[in-house]
């Protein structure tokens, strides 16, 4: 049986207890094609995400397999910076390595899929795969839920628009 999720205003967000794995899953008013878009154009992607007090800089944006991405954010005069690769880019299916620049030693290989549950709606669900248990740890300590929820919500007002 299907899971339908009904309440847009957060995401789920799991650490697997077997793998230093973390799953994030919400469904959006929106088509695959949308949050494809918003996820692979990098105008749109610095609109959205993120929590709501910073604004982001995109420094590098080769969206395609094999390219690389780097993005800052931005909250008065302090930066967070963030860089990785893009292994698989499709219509249904991301694939990046992310690098929190703070911790350069963590890289976790993210897997994002979107799914069409018809009627407009879409189901993204995100994989990190970290390279240890402490450093998903690290990352689910870091505020990280406060990031996906700000920025899910700014998705949602741009996927009306789009």
């Amino acid at each position: 049986m299907t899971h339908i999720m009904t309440d847009y205003s957060h995401a789920a967000i799991e650490a697997d207890p077997n793998v230093p794995l973390i799953r994030i899953t919400r469904d959006f008013a929106a088509t695959p094609e949308q949050l494809f878009r918003a996820h692979t154009d990098p105008d749109l992607y610095a609109r959205w995400v993120g929590p709501n007090d910073i604004t982001t800089r995109i420094e590098v944006w080769d969206c395609r397999t094999g390219g690389s991405w780097a993005f800052s954010n931005v909250r008065g005069d302090e930066a967070y910076s963030f860089h990785g690769c893009f292994h698989e880019i499709s219509p249904t299916r991301l694939v990046q390595t992310f690098t929190f620049d703070g911790w350069p030693d963590g890289v976790s290989l993210e897997t994002l899929t979107f799914t069409d549950l018809g009627d407009g709606r879409t189901r993204l669900s995100a994989q990190s795969l970290c390279d240890s248990f402490a450093g998903r740890d690290q990352f689910l300590a870091s505020g990280m839920d406060v990031g996906v929820n700000d920025g899910y919500a700014k998705l949602d007002t741009l996927l009306a628009e789009i």
